[in-house]
């Protein structure tokens, strides 16, 4: 598949392929099942060949040729370099803090970045009932750095989450080494409008990245606390049409399925 142009692509596309670049090549990531494993897959297709995916069911070096549709995909034993049991994956990998990067999704985060995937409103009666926990906890506190993909809503990005499943920054700095947890938390967290990263000194989610033609206003009404922009605010660049045909090929999606960004 050849793309006719590298500036037809969709929001969902323009945030997979920013969050695809955050992986370096030779890295070693626990990848989420979802956008974070789409997002792992395209970067190893790509510009990092060498990145190992680790999945909570045990497997590692995976190397899947279309998005698992849960950890337990045959998909994903069938191509790695190595099946362990989830005790080992936890135990000896995750815990000691062998593991690069973390990538996760969420329900909900809030301005500290923690994040939410166990119920919507009080937890005796909530609104809604989520997936729940799995193993992102551990991943949250162990990787050395967490990275977070989410489309961007104010009914997701809450001034604070409903429960705390997985601890980003806590109430802000100082939280995480209170609690003792061995990585330094989520470094990026990467939406269907812009990047977004820790304040050095608060700890707050500040933007720093806008994706081709979307405004900061529609990023802060997206936001359901009061945004900062960083002082050197800038754009993602967009999708390059190799990005765009390996992601293509990856989710056997066309081009004309959906473009809702141009």
């Amino acid at each position: 598949m050849t793309s006719s142009t590298a500036d037809a692509y969709t929001s969902d596309e323009m945030m997979t392929v920013a969050a695809a670049r955050r992986l370096g090549d030779g890295a070693c990531c626990f990848v989420g099942i979802g956008l974070p494993s789409t997002a792992a897959n395209l970067a190893r297709r790509t510009h990092a060949p060498g990145l190992v995916l680790i999945y909570e069911s045990g497997t590692i070096g995976a190397k899947p040729d279309r998005p698992p549709l849960s950890i337990g995909d045959g998909v994903l034993a069938e191509t790695a370099d190595a099946v362990v049991s989830v005790p080992e994956i936890f135990n000896y990998w995750l815990q000691p803090g062998r593991i690069d990067v973390g990538f996760l999704g969420a329900a909900q985060i809030d301005r500290f970045a923690n994040i939410n995937t166990t119920v919507i409103g009080p937890y005796d009666d909530p609104k809604v009932r989520l997936p729940g926990a799995g193993g992102a906890p551990e991943i949250a506190a162990s990787c050395r750095e967490v990275t977070v993909i989410v489309r961007q809503s104010r009914r997701a990005f809450v001034e604070r989450v409903d429960f705390v499943t997985s601890v980003g920054f806590g109430s802000g700095p100082g939280d995480r080494e209170r609690l003792g947890l061995r990585g330094s938390g989520p470094r990026t967290v990467i939406t269907d409008l812009g990047i977004l990263e820790p304040d050095p000194g608060t700890c707050e989610l500040v933007l720093t990245h806008l994706h081709p033609g979307v405004t900061l206003e529609a990023a802060r009404a997206a936001t359901g606390w009061d945004l900062e922009a960083a002082p050197g605010l800038r754009e993602t660049a967009a999708p390059s049409a190799a990005e765009l045909d390996a992601l293509r090929a990856l989710t056997g999606r066309h081009p004309s399925d959906r473009s809702d960004r141009s």
